[in-house]
């Protein structure tokens, strides 16, 4: 089984600190074990359909109570529900954007200004449907950056930089960034496969961390703010 650690729980939240590699939802093309199926076991519970009268709740069972997620080379701050109405909660303040997360990641290059926006839509790379992009017609994508510091050494310039997206879009954070043309180290699909691979060796890992998720609490209606550190591994890097 694999180790969680446990930021914050209740009666209706469960919030963990998310390791890189895992993968946060079960699919028929997932072989590992997931956040979902750690949640299952954690909470000694089975989330499938429930009785008849649960159909309203067919979303929070098959979802395992998991309301977003990271991406498998992603690591931090990962919120899930344990109840159905927690769930349809947390869904409604993603949905309205009332939910703040931070992120930190190292790119390549420097940025042209401390502090800026990228509004720009994303939708499926036409071209490989791994990948994301942006497109013309792609949904609304807004995160903002700022510089907290930089490096230089025998691999090039970097860049630490704070992310805050205001929309929650599939790789959003990367394309954006490397749109910018700073990409994040370590980013196999948007750093270049030569770039990432030096950076493998060096990283040992993508450069991405989801540092801080402010939410308002379902239970308790008190506004909650769950903060992860960053890795050793990748701290020890800086």
């Amino acid at each position: 089984m694999i180790e969680i650690p446990i930021i914050y729980q209740d009666e209706s939240i469960l919030v963990v600190d998310k390791p890189f590699g895992v993968v946060v939802n079960r699919s028929v093309t997932q072989h590992e074990e997931t956040i979902q199926d750690w949640v299952e076991k954690r909470l000694g519970v089975i989330w499938e359909m429930g009785e008849i009268g649960e159909i309203e709740n067919q979303d929070f069972w098959e979802r395992g109570g998991i309301v977003h997620r990271l991406d498998k080379d992603t690591s931090g701050v990962l919120v899930i529900a344990k109840t159905p109405e927690a769930f349809t909660e947390l869904q409604r303040q993603f949905k309205e954007r009332e939910i703040e997360k931070e992120y930190i990641a190292l790119v390549h290059g420097t940025p042209l200004q401390k502090e800026f926006v990228v509004n720009a839509p994303l939708g499926r790379n036409p071209r490989n449907r791994v990948k994301w992009a942006i497109v013309k017609d792609g949904r609304e994508s807004v995160t903002a950056f700022s510089v907290i510091s930089q490096f230089k050494n025998e691999y090039g310039d970097f860049s630490l930089i704070k992310c805050i997206p205001t929309t929650g879009r599939t790789h959003q954070i990367r394309v954006h960034l490397a749109s910018m043309k700073l990409p994040i180290v370590g980013d196999i699909l948007y750093a270049g496969r030569k770039r990432s691979k030096t950076d493998l060796e060096w990283c040992g890992r993508m450069f991405l961390h989801a540092t801080r998720l402010t939410l308002t609490n379902p239970a308790t209606r008190l506004r909650s703010t769950f903060v992860s550190e960053l890795p050793k591994e990748l701290n020890k890097l800086l």
